[in-house]
């Protein structure tokens, strides 16, 4: 016998899979003229990464720069189909959601995205250059730079990756304490754990060179500190709110 709850699931569980084809749909259609205007793209996107040094990239065998470009169309792809990801993503779980957590989740997806574009541009334009800087520094008449496509692209895409997930870092702080889950004290107080947790993750997160690291942790701290004085802002309006009360 079928019960509500039972057809209740069976509903959600068909949502959920309807969504899912649709976001695949989307992503496969998309994905062919991706696959043609990868090469352009990616000698465009390497272009900007080698900007003011007269080097080319080489590659070490037949497929290597054929895969790097489906990857590149990959990323393209997911990149432009991510609106319409969101929106299908959106649409299920807005039944189950009260009023004030809609408001909520929707001024944290678009606070979400931009600190995503603000940490990926950084990345773009101020880190990849000082890490390519540094590493034609040790050029010398005896020694030149034989830079393989794969490991500068993959680099980069990695970095870039990173820098968004970590960028994410001040509004990671400001919901915890927002939401009450914890207390702002407890949080200053945590500093050197702070610390510690971010460097292991700014090893996992980059390749395993110091610079990479110091680069991505560097401003990721500065973020969480950014997101205890938000956090603190909001504490003392809280206050003075409740006092005047």
């Amino acid at each position: 016998m079928v019960t509500d709850k039972d057809e209740s699931i069976i509903t959600h569980i068909e949502a959920f899979r309807t969504m899912i084809l649709k976001c695949l749909k989307a992503v496969g259609i998309v994905l062919i003229p991706m696959l043609f205007a990868a090469p352009k793209c990616l000698d465009m996107f390497i272009k900007l990464i080698l900007r003011g040094h007269d080097i080319s990239l080489n590659y070490f065998s037949p497929a290597e720069v054929f895969l790097i470009q489906i990857k590149f169309a990959l990323v393209l792809d997911v990149i432009i189909c991510f609106p319409y990801i969101a929106k299908q993503v959106w649409n299920f779980c807005v039944p189950a959601l009260y009023e004030n957590e809609k408001r909520f989740i929707k001024s944290i997806v678009f606070i979400s995205s931009f600190l995503f574009i603000l940490g990926s541009l950084f990345c773009l334009f101020v880190i990849l250059p000082l890490i390519i800087n540094f590493g034609m520094s040790f050029s010398t008449s005896n020694i030149q730079a034989v830079l393989g496509v794969s490991n500068v692209v993959n680099l980069a895409l990695w970095l870039i990756l990173a820098f968004g997930i970590m960028f994410q870092m001040p509004l990671v702080t400001y919901s915890l304490i927002k939401s009450d889950i914890v207390e702002y004290e407890t949080i200053k107080s945590c500093r050197p754990y702070v610390i510690v947790i971010l460097l292991i993750l700014a090893g996992i997160l980059t390749p395993p060179d110091i610079i990479s690291q110091v680069m991505l942790f560097v401003p990721t701290y500065l973020l969480f500190e950014v997101g205890l004085l938000f956090a603190s802002t909001g504490k003392n309006k809280k206050e003075d709110l409740e006092k005047d009360e």
